[in-house]
Parts: C-alpha cells; sequence; structure tokens
C-alpha cells in the first residue's frame, strides 16, 4: 500500500468503526461459530431500523466513519425472518439493508456491508451505497475436507470465489481473507493467496486481506472441528502466512490482521499494514470474548516499533485517491477524507460531560471511549470522547 510517510517510517492504518449485527439468524452451521442462531433460539435477533439508527447515530458522536452491517447469510431464507422483514416492509434482507446504507449514509457514516454469499445483482443493488464490502474467502480448501464447514452451503470455494469477483466486475473495494487454523494445509493457504492476488490483478478491487487467526469462543461447539484444531494456529505459523501473503499479494493489497485476536506489534516488521476497523462503541460480535485495544495504547507501541497508526476510511486511500468506491457514498467520502485519502482530522476540543446512551434491547455498556476529540468534518460534532461501549449484543425477538 501507499503508506510511507518517510524514508523509515511505515503507515499502519485502521478504522473507527461501529458493528452492527443485523441478524445472527444463518443457513451456514459452520463448527467454530458462536454468533449464529437457528431463528427459534431466545438469543435470535433482527434489528429495527430504530434500533440500527441509534447505534449509527452514537457512532458519529463517538467519531466512527464505517458502520459495519454484518449478518447471516440468507437469513431471509428462514420462513420467521421472513415473515419478521414482511412486517418492516420488506421482501429481502438485501432491500433491508439497502435502506440501512441510506440512513447510514445521510448520518454521516459510510456503510461496509459483509453479507456473506451475494449474487451478482444483489452486490450491484447495495454497491453504490456502501464504501466497500466484505467476504472472507476463508481457504480453497474443499468443504467436505474442512470439517467445520460440512453444513455449510455458503461455504464452497468456488461459490465464494465467484462473489469476489462479481465484486471486481462491479468495481466494489472489496475486503477478504484467510482463517487460518480451521484444518487447511500450508498450500491451501497458498492457494487461497494466489487465488485472491489473481482476482486482483484482474479487477484491481482487493483493497485488504485479513490473516485472521481462528480463535475458540467459549460458547462454540468445537467438536465437530477434528482432533487438534481447536486450539487455533500458533504464533509461528501466523507469522509464516503474513510473510506468504506480503510475498504473494500485489504491493497495493494491505496485509491485515485482527488487533484484538493477535498482538499486531511484533508482526509489523513482516509487512502487516493494516488493523481493520476498532470500534469505540460495540464489541467484536464474531469474536465476543476478545476486546478491542486501547487505540493510544496502540498507537504508542506502534511508534516504539518505528512506525505510525493513522486512521482511514473503510474504504482504503488508495481507492479513495482512484475514485473507486460506491457512487451515493461520494460525497461523504469527499468529505471525510484529507488530500491522501485518509480519514480528515480538523480543529481538536476536550469535552467536560460524560453523555450517557440507552442501548437497545437492553445490552449493558462499561467506561471504555477514547479520550480524543477532533472534530467530525461530515457532521461537526465531537469525533470521540469519554463515554460508553456497548459490551453485549442486544437481543430483538424475532417471534
Amino acid at each position: 500500500m501507499d503508506h510511507e510517510t518517510g524514508p523509515d517510517i511505515r503507515t499502519i492504518t485502521f478504522s473507527r468503526n461501529v458493528f452492527l449485527p443485523v441478524t445472527n439468524v444463518c443457513r451456514n452451521k459452520c463448527a467454530y461459530c458462536s454468533f449464529r442462531r437457528n431463528s427459534s433460539d431466545p438469543d435470535a435477533h433482527l434489528m429495527t431500523a430504530d434500533e440500527v439508527r441509534t447505534i449509527l447515530e452514537t457512532g458519529v458522536l463517538t467519531g466512527c466513519t464505517e458502520a459495519l452491517f454484518t449478518f447471516g447469510e440468507y437469513a431471509d431464507a428462514d420462513p420467521v425472518i421472513s415473515k419478521k422483514l414482511a412486517e418492516y416492509g420488506y421482501a429481502s434482507m438485501t432491500d433491508y439493508v439497502l435502506d440501512l446504507s441510506k440512513t447510514a449514509i445521510g448520518l454521516g457514516i459510510l456503510p461496509h456491508t459483509n453479507a456473506g454469499i451475494l449474487s451478482f445483482d444483489e452486490l450491484g443493488k447495495l454497491g453504490p451505497y456502501n464504501a466497500g464490502m466484505g467476504l472472507m474467502l476463508e481457504t480453497t480448501a474443499p468443504a467436505e475436507r474442512i470439517r467445520a464447514h460440512r453444513d455449510c452451503p455458503g461455504k464452497v470455494p468456488a461459490v465464494r470465489l465467484e462473489v469476489i469477483r462479481n465484486a471486481g466486475r462491479l468495481k466494489i473495494p472489496f475486503t477478504t481473507g484467510l482463517l487460518i487454523g480451521i484444518g487447511e494445509t500450508v498450500q491451501d493457504r497458498e492457494e487461497s493467496l494466489e487465488e485472491i492476488a489473481a482476482l486482483h490483478r484482474r479487477y484491481g478491487h482487493i483493497q485488504e486481506v485479513i490473516i485472521q487467526n481462528f480463535t475458540p469462543v467459549k460458547r462454540a461447539d468445537l467438536s465437530g472441528m477434528g482432533p487438534g484444531i481447536s486450539r487455533g494456529p500458533s504464533l509461528q505459523e501466523m507469522k509464516d502466512v503474513i510473510s506468504k501473503a506480503v510475498g504473494i499479494l500485489p504491493p497495493d493489497v494491505a496485509v491485515q490482521v485482527a488487533p484484538n485476536l493477535i498482538d499486531p506489534v511484533g508482526l509489523l516488521r513482516l509487512g502487516v499494514t493494516d488493523l481493520g476497523g476498532i470500534s469505540p462503541l460495540t464489541i467484536d460480535h464474531i469474536n465476543p470474548e476478545s476486546a478491542w485495544p486501547d487505540i493510544e495504547k496502540l498507537r504508542n507501541e506502534i511508534e516504539k516499533a518505528g512506525c505510525r497508526l493513522r486512521e482511514r476510511l473503510p474504504v482504503h486511500a488508495v481507492m479513495v485517491r482512484k475514485g473507486m468506491y460506491g457512487e451515493k457514498t461520494k460525497e461523504l467520502i469527499l468529505r471525510l477524507s484529507d488530500e491522501e485519502g485518509f480519514r480528515r482530522i480538523r480543529s481538536f476540543m476536550i469535552l467536560s460531560r460524560t453523555p450517557s446512551f440507552s442501548c437497545p434491547g437492553g445490552g449493558s455498556f462499561h467506561q471504555d471511549f477514547l479520550n480524543l476529540s477532533s472534530i467530525c468534518p461530515a457532521t461537526n460534532l465531537p469525533r470521540s470522547f469519554s463515554g460508553t461501549r456497548m459490551t453485549s449484543a442486544p437481543s430483538f425477538s424475532v417471534t
């Protein structure tokens, strides 16, 4: 990536986001997943537009520029979710998330949708209203060999690669990645990286590749993953994959690790250039036991390692400069970005008061906002301040 700020200083990027788990009902039954629920489960939810709006508005107040819409794959194939969507006035999850994306843009925060498998038409409908979109490839290893994927129609590698290919045809900035430690081989990892690299060389749309270490979650039943797999990869395995990724991927594709799942500082020298989304408001609902790092502490550690941490939008600076992003997000992107395509930072102020927020669905909070407070150029509201972080996913009945 074009991240140099001097001959010896590399820039490491991240985006400030809110994580919106629109629904946790999903057709896939990945053995490692603690996010998914059956629609009959008391913890199953489909967020209402008002609940989404509350988090979006609070996200803007806390300086977030990314609204990460994540939801179970083809949840609307479930008759309970389909009925609930109809009550909301929508025929499909795609139509619903399209309206939620429009709401986000109107409030001054950029949508980034990760919806699992989408058709070409569905991508074409959502793409103009998203700064970027995403789908983890995870692995090119066949599902019959990856035991965790055996009851997952959406985890067929060819199907996932077709989604990434279609995003390229539509010129949608795209995030993808590998999930390391689910039973794939070293050869599988290299093949997965080669496939991603080939798609980017053809379409130029891959902005980042996440090298994500599988991290066991207490709630998940890992018995279906196979012997010895439930521990996750070793640090050395992760280092090896990162080195391979840097060698295989084109130089304008960022190599990302998740800073709540692995300490990123020791991996910077291997070529990691991005840390993904970090939220001052919401937890990582996919990995709820892994807290986000404190951004200022992370910044200090990165500076000690000879690099600097810089905030970006959900669409990377190189894509901003190329003008590759959803057409309907252009005005907001130009308002939020600086001349280099990174997050614009303007005048600073300190707030002496801690605001209080109510959590939709009764979720809990704790005191953990960063004490940063520059003005958000899109709204003239405080970019970040002392406050509270939502620590549990709201539960919304779908019955």
